[in-house]
């Protein structure tokens, strides 16, 4: 039995902004985002060249208080997915703190995620 993907995280990392969306895949709309390009954010994070775990932390924070506004902290039902490995292997290994912060954050502040299995079935590790 396949579970329906219906809410998925998208991470975005480069080495001056984080961004973190929540995508409908049904039609393809973003339906919450979080990033350190806003200005509110921007102005209360000292990013300076680069941003560190700290201000993932705080993206992950905004990006769950919007979800929480729009109703969707538990993807209606199914929660949002989230492939973390598959976001590691595509961001690097110098961005899995940053990447875990986002995602501490968004458990801490009550969003239901599902961390997608491996080819074998077996859960990933989590890491606090």
């Amino acid at each position: 039995m396949t579970v329906l993907k219906r809410y998925v995280l998208r991470l975005f990392i480069s080495l001056k902004y984080i961004t973190a969306n929540v995508v409908d895949r049904n039609n393809g709309r973003i339906v919450a985002t979080a990033s350190t390009v806003e200005h509110s954010l921007k102005s209360s994070l000292e990013c300076g060249r680069s941003c560190n775990a700290k201000a993932a932390a705080v993206v992950g924070e905004v990006l769950a208080m919007r979800l929480k506004v729009e109703g969707l902290e538990q993807g209606q039902g199914r929660g949002i997915h989230a492939d973390v490995n598959k976001e590691i292997a595509k961001k690097g290994f110098k961005n899995q703190t940053k990447i875990w912060a986002i995602v501490n954050a968004l458990k801490n502040n009550g969003v239901k995620l599902n961390l997608d299995d491996d080819e074998n079935g077996t859960s990933r590790p989590t890491y606090q």
